[in-house]
């Protein structure tokens, strides 16, 4: 057995009150799961918006050499945001309600399985991304889901049934807005779009797939740019983003890029990783290529 200075430091930032399950019992099952040969670990609960970036922050600076998020998509950015660039590797024990980056990566959403993978410790760098100063790990976007993301955000109940009914009361009666888009080969565009979204990994969550083709370690962001679509096209499109093959639809405009200019109408919220955040009129989108260390299952084609 290792000596425990030849152990690895291992922080857990547990979000008690992410996603719909109880978070009582993780500190037993990661203390009877994680490998004690391998690993010193340290365990610490946040306690209000934003205490993930601290508790990270802090993780970093007394040199823990993984970092594990266990919650859901707004827990992930959080740590994730002060890891770029940074010494730790970054784990993820899913526990939110979306859960769209362990999805993607197939994070099992067990937290036993996601632990045995610490344990495993595959590790990939992938890309990150920034809509002006904020980081994004997954997707962020304007326009419907932005307003979604407030709406649940604001809700006091957590799951796929509320993220669906407040899609769907919302719905009917949101507008399309006019955005103008700039690429960096000049290129400029203008859309009224029911959203757009820029996608770096392939989801929202609840396996909703916006960009099917979305990779975590080729550079790009994909834009997607959506029309509104009528009632009866609403559960075409649904299907389609379930079966991985939105972007079959002619309502859907998926366009790669390493970075994106976006002029809107009024300083309105942005949705970062499924969290709302008031942003100003003129966004700057950017990949941050490869410059997060992410825990992975083998066989995921970011480990290719």
């Amino acid at each position: 057995m290792p000596e425990n200075n030849t152990k690895k430091k291992v922080l857990f930032i547990v979000n008690p009150i992410s996603g719909t399950r109880g978070k009582r019992n993780l500190p037993r099952i990661i203390n009877e799961n994680i490998d004690k040969n391998q690993f010193e670990i340290s365990i610490v609960n946040t306690e209000y918006a934003g205490h993930a970036i601290e508790l990270s922050k802090q993780g970093v600076t007394e040199g823990y050499d993984i970092i594990v998020a266990v919650g859901g998509d707004g827990t992930v950015n959080e740590v994730a945001s002060q890891l770029i660039h940074e010494k730790p590797v970054f784990g993820i024990i899913p526990g939110g309600s979306g859960n769209g980056l362990a999805r993607h990566l197939n994070i099992p959403l067990s937290p036993v399985k996601a632990i045995h993978l610490i344990n495993k410790g595959l590790v990939t760098k992938i890309d990150t991304a920034k809509v002006n100063d904020r980081v994004f790990v997954s997707i962020a976007g304007v326009g419907f889901d932005a307003l979604v993301a407030k709406k649940f955000a604001e809700s006091n109940t957590r799951g796929f049934l509320t993220y669906f009914k407040i899609a769907t009361q919302e719905f009917l009666n949101y507008k399309p807005k006019k955005y103008k888009l700039k690429f960096p080969d000049g290129r400029k565009i203008k859309r009224r779009a029911f959203f757009i979204s820029f996608a770096n990994s392939n989801q929202f969550g609840f396996n909703t797939q916006i960009a099917p083709n979305a990779r975590l370690n080729d550079g790009k962001l994909d834009i997607c740019i959506a029309k509104k679509p009528n009632i009866l096209q609403t559960p075409i499109l649904a299907n389609l983003l379930l079966l991985k093959m939105i972007d079959k639809s002619p309502l859907m405009e998926i366009i790669p890029t390493t970075e994106v200019k976006i002029k809107r109408k009024k300083n309105k919220v942005v949705n970062i990783d499924g969290e709302p955040v008031k942003l100003t009129k003129n966004l700057t989108v950017k990949i941050v290529p490869l410059s997060l260390k992410v825990i992975i299952p083998e066989n995921v084609k970011e480990a290719e």
